[in-house]
This record gives C-alpha cells, sequence and structure tokens, in this order.
C-alpha cells in the first residue's frame, strides 16, 4: 500500500466526573466519551527517505517531532524497525485545544494508517495498548463510538451506542489550558458531581431526553467562572431548542444535542450570528464501526 486516507473523529464527553486528585499528581475520573461526525483528515503516503514529514492547513501547529502525529508514526516506525518513510497531510477541522480530542484523534488515525499500510498485523486492542504511551485519550480515539472511561482515562469500557441525534459544536475565540483547570479545581463536600451511572443508565435504555437531562462535567465550576462566554455559548443553545448544552471536556468547546434536525439548523445559524464562537459545526452522533 503506498497511500491511505484516515479520518480522525472528535470526541465530546457526555459526562465527566473527577473522583480525587492521586498521589501521583493524576486525577481520578469516570467520563462518558462519545464520537461525533466531526472530523481532520490524514492523507498518509509511503516514501523511501526513511523519514517523517508532515504538511498542515494551520500554520502554528508544530510538524516535528512535538506534534502527535509524528510521535505516533515514530512509535510503529521504531518498534518495527521500518526503513521506508511517510508523509503525512493533516487538514484540521477539530477546533485545536478545545477538549474534543483533536491531537489525540490525529495520533490513533496515524496508528491505524501506519497499521494497514505496512501490512503490521496489529489488532484494535494491540493499537490502544501503544496509543496510551501517546495520551490517555488516544486509546479511546483508537476504539471510538460510547465508552465509559475510568483511572485517569485509561481504563475504557464498551457502552450500548449512544442514541443518534444532531449535535451543535461552538468553540469561543479562546485557548483553555486543561493544566489550569485541573489545578484550580476544588473538590469537597459542596461539589455538585454528575450521576455517570444514570447516565450509562439512560444511554441503555435509549431514552435521549433523559441523557440530556443527566449530562454533567464537573470541570464547569473552574471554566466558567474564569470564562463566562462558555455560558453565554451554554445559554444561546438552550434558548433556540437545545435538549442541554455543556462543555466538553476542559473546554473551550460547548456542545448541545437536539432532537429535530431543523431545530439544530436554526440554533447554527443563530449561534454564527451571535458572534459568541470563532469556530461552529452542526454535525451528529457517530456510532459505527471505523
Amino acid at each position: 500500500m503506498k497511500d491511505i486516507s484516515v479520518k480522525a473523529l472528535a470526541k465530546i464527553n457526555l459526562g465527566l466526573d473527577v473522583l480525587r486528585k492521586r498521589e501521583d499528581g493524576y486525577h481520578e475520573v469516570r467520563m462518558v466519551m462519545q464520537t461525533i461526525h466531526l472530523f481532520d483528515r490524514l492523507e498518509i503516503r509511503r516514501n523511501n527517505s526513511g523519514r517523517i514529514t508532515i504538511e498542515t492547513n494551520l500554520s502554528f501547529l508544530p510538524t516535528n517531532e512535538n506534534n502527535l502525529v509524528y510521535k505516533a508514526a515514530k512509535l510503529l516506525m521504531d518498534e518495527f524497525q521500518i526503513k521506508d518513510g511517510i508523509d503525512v497531510k493533516l487538514q484540521k477541522h477539530i477546533p485545536v485545544a478545545a477538549g474534543m480530542a483533536g491531537g489525540s484523534t490525529d495520533a490513533a488515525a496515524v496508528l491505524y494508517g501506519v497499521n494497514r499500510m505496512f501490512e503490521l498485523g496489529l489488532s484494535r486492542e494491540d493499537l490502544m495498548q501503544r496509543g496510551v504511551k501517546i495520551g490517555a485519550d488516544v486509546p479511546y480515539c483508537v476504539m471510538r463510538g460510547t465508552a465509559l472511561a475510568e483511572g485517569i482515562g485509561e481504563k475504557l469500557s464498551s457502552l450500548p451506542p449512544m442514541v443518534k441525534c444532531p449535535v451543535l459544536i461552538a468553540k469561543p475565540p479562546i485557548n483553555v489550558s486543561t493544566k489550569f483547570v485541573y489545578e484550580n479545581l476544588k473538590l469537597n463536600e459542596r461539589t455538585v458531581h454528575p450521576d455517570i451511572d444514570r447516565l450509562v443508565a439512560d444511554i441503555e435504555a435509549k431514552d435521549l431526553k433523559k441523557i440530556a437531562a443527566d449530562m454533567g462535567n464537573v470541570l464547569e465550576t473552574v471554566t466558567i467562572p474564569n470564562y463566562p462566554i462558555i455560558s453565554e455559548i451554554k445559554e444561546n443553545m438552550m434558548e433556540h431548542g437545545a435538549l442541554n448544552a455543556m462543555m466538553s471536556g476542559s473546554g473551550p468547546t460547548v456542545f448541545g444535542l437536539f432532537d429535530d434536525e431543523d431545530t439544530a439548523a436554526s440554533a447554527y445559524e443563530a449561534m454564527r450570528e451571535s458572534g459568541l464562537s470563532k469556530q461552529v459545526y452542526l454535525t451528529s452522533i457517530y456510532n459505527n464501526a471505523r
């Protein structure tokens, strides 16, 4: 195989709870992860130079070993002593530094692509095991679909497919540091935690209204007071018919779930006209195999 084109799909968190800070500095989490139909595209071409090169449509992204795409390719090529190189053209659409696993899903796509291109014979589980060396979200991005993530995010359990519905995505013109959010998270007896078990039961029952009602993200307690525009975006989505709207990951991206296409399309136009967001996408839940 000389070249391969791979989609790298974004994720949202339908539920995100932080249980405690561990002694090693990491936080113990329980999250419901969901893939959506918003994606980057990677064109991977084999070369005989032995080098990994990356081109991207965003000038501010690194194209060297600091890019997770490079790290993912190098991981497999070193392990299997691949002498050929690869050229990667990365077309970014997923908002960057936005709580949607954009870098992690690109790395997962490269693991998948290099495995296919060089016929390495690695299973999905094999790729997931290697992915955790690159980042905590990479194994999930290899797995895709609807999943419960526990531990530091690396313990994954498949859940029944989420109800398909329109999803509105809006990223304000700000970037949020995940490190800042976790460092400023205060967990005490007054912390309101989302009920992840109830959310999982709603997903199993395929009840979209209950899923929307039981969504929750404990990190909003840090991000929204520091970046009130996130709250404004949520309110805008709710005013225009979202069943619920919530920040994904550590932010600042907000997503809204809708139960019909027309309402979602109207909300998309309203969000674009509001000027609150730099990037706005109307997409949907993804739960098919790769």
